[in-house]
């Protein structure tokens, strides 16, 4: 039934760290593979260097549904370059599951979802070195973003924020796609620890105050640090 496997690097039962969802337990799909480089990606292993295992849909709807938990989170790498993100998806929410997919939006495959969580990336994620220019091309590419979100009403766009700098991109990134509610736009500290995150914090804070976005925390790493499976 469903004949191409997807590659995943790890699955996990957490809580959402993240977005509107944050603190709400939920099981974790974590796919392999991304076509960006983000200088500040802290998970290398599902895109930098992608590791992980190739799993059938049905061995993935089978984990998901013994873990008790109610919403599932299909994430990256960038889950939309599997084959099969529709199947998965598919099954999922056809078993009565929950399903949000976290996506940077750069394509716009035909998949399924609950809640529709993009990150669109800025030049604040930009790397160094030979992957640079393929990266800011494919993150300025918007039609697939606004197709996304004229397909998927239920959505969150989640900024990565270093600090006030970045806010004339993001601002005129979101005049250039269909009108938002302002409490689904999101505002992120950049950090890959806690700590780098809370000396962020009161500043992005206070962006999300100026502009009348939604400040999300990163729970994962409050609770149990950075690393896999959390």
């Amino acid at each position: 039934m469903y004949p191409v496997p997807v590659f995943v690097a790890e699955t996990f039962a957490s809580l959402q760290g993240e977005g509107i969802l944050a603190g709400v337990p939920s099981f974790f799909v974590r796919t392999s593979g991304c076509n960006l480089r983000c200088a500040w990606c802290d998970t290398p292993y599902a895109s930098w260097k992608p590791e992980g295992e190739r799993r059938s849909v049905a061995s993935l709807l089978e984990e998901a549904r013994a873990s008790g938990c109610r919403h599932v989170v299909v994430t990256g790498g960038e889950p939309l370059l599997q084959r099969e993100i529709g199947a998965l998806t598919r099954a999922l929410r056809e078993a009565g599951l929950h399903v949000t997919v976290e996506t940077a939006g750069t394509l716009a495959p035909d998949f399924s979802c609950d809640l529709l969580s993009v990150s669109p990336r800025t030049a604040n994620s930009d790397p160094v070195g030979p992957w640079r220019e393929r990266h800011r091309r494919l993150r300025s590419r918007l039609g697939p973003l606004r197709e996304l979100l004229e397909r998927f009403p239920e959505h969150q766009l989640k900024f990565v924020v270093h600090g006030p700098e970045d806010m004339p991109e993001v601002l005129e990134l979101l005049g250039q796609l269909p009108p938002l509610r302002p409490e689904r736009v999101l505002l992120m500290a950049e950090g890959c620890t806690a700590a780098e995150v809370a000396a962020r914090a009161p500043v992005v804070a206070a962006l999300c105050r100026e502009h009348g976005f939604r400040y999300t925390p990163r729970l994962h790493l409050d609770l149990f640090g950075p690393g896999r499976g959390v």
